[in-house]
């Protein structure tokens, strides 16, 4: 069932926030996304939000009803608010809210090399090459 599924998707499209760690020009998430369309053998469109545009970035929408939600609250520590965040609603529907622990390093980059690979799967749109990527599976043989 999971693999007839698979075989269906044409393309899995996602919109994706504008954020320092997750812009279009960013080597470790794009290596991390190349990694994943090679995992899932599926073109991937990554479309991003562009910057000034809050109101159409539901992730951004949702970081502003959070805000309001706990507005004045002490978030003294990462309980408090991880409790916070998860008696809140948007739409009226509750968050799935965990913690991670997993630690990503700042200042990672990859080399020219490793960047011409990434390059290689990656198909800009000559209007929009900031916004609109097209990521193909790695062909296998």
């Amino acid at each position: 069932m999971a693999a007839q599924a698979q075989a269906e998707t044409r393309l899995l499209q996602i919109k994706m926030d504008n954020g320092s760690e997750s812009r279009g020009r960013r080597t470790p998430c794009l290596s991390r996304m190349v990694q994943l369309a090679g995992r899932i053998t599926t073109p991937m469109q990554l479309l991003y939000y562009p910057p000034s545009h809050r109101k159409y970035d539901p992730i951004e929408r949702c970081w502003g009803i959070l805000d309001l939600h706990w507005h004045g609250t002490k978030l003294v520590d990462v309980e408090t608010m991880v409790a916070w965040a998860k008696s809140m609603t948007w739409k009226g529907i509750h968050p799935i809210v965990t913690q991670s622990r997993q630690v990503y390093h700042k200042g990672v980059s990859l080399s020219k090399r490793a960047m011409q690979a990434i390059e290689a799967r990656l198909e800009r749109d000559a209007e929009l090459p900031y916004w609109d990527t097209l990521i193909r599976p790695a062909l296998t043989s």
